[in-house]
């Protein structure tokens, strides 16, 4: 398996993945509407003049991807820092718990560090329970809840 970063020739693998975790929030009643994405609006917005987001792919050697993290920078005046927004992690039924979701977001947590971020946050429905026992294993943090919206915060690493 290897990670890499998304590039324009990746927008319907995208598109994809982001059908399949609408479908997996739906299953969990964490989402009840309807996509408004198409291929076109992510071939403007993730690859245009400016990207507002990032995506990573998990992909097995046999090039078929099983997985993918759509994110942006956000950026404190106070800090004076980066952070990373996490918007969407999912990683195809057959291959959960066999190390992707983990691959992902070590190398979230590495472009992160390269990039003197102060932490990786990101929301996650309570609902997910097997989704809050993983970011649990990674060291993650609820730092609130809301209803059944958890806020979660992960920093791996020491930010000097």
């Amino acid at each position: 398996m290897r990670i890499k970063c998304a590039t324009v020739n990746d927008v319907s693998t995208i598109f994809s993945f982001i059908e399949k975790k609408a479908e997996f929030d739906r299953n969990i009643g964490a989402f009840s509407g309807e996509l408004q994405v198409s291929e076109e609006k992510i071939r403007k917005t993730l690859f245009g003049l400016v990207p507002f987001s990032y995506v990573l792919l998990a992909e097995m050697t046999n090039s078929h991807v099983v997985g993918f993290a759509l994110y942006a920078f956000r950026y404190s005046s106070f800090a004076g820092q980066p952070s990373i927004w996490l918007d969407d992690l999912y990683v195809e039924q057959p291959t959960r718990s066999k190390g992707v979701g983990t691959a992902l977001m070590k190398h979230l947590a590495q472009i992160a560090q390269e990039h003197q971020c102060t932490h990786l946050a990101w929301n996650a429905d309570a609902r997910n329970i097997r989704g809050l026992s993983f970011y649990n294993r990674l060291g993650a943090e609820i730092t609130e809840q809301q209803g059944y919206r958890c806020f979660l915060r992960w920093i791996p690493w020491s930010v000097a």
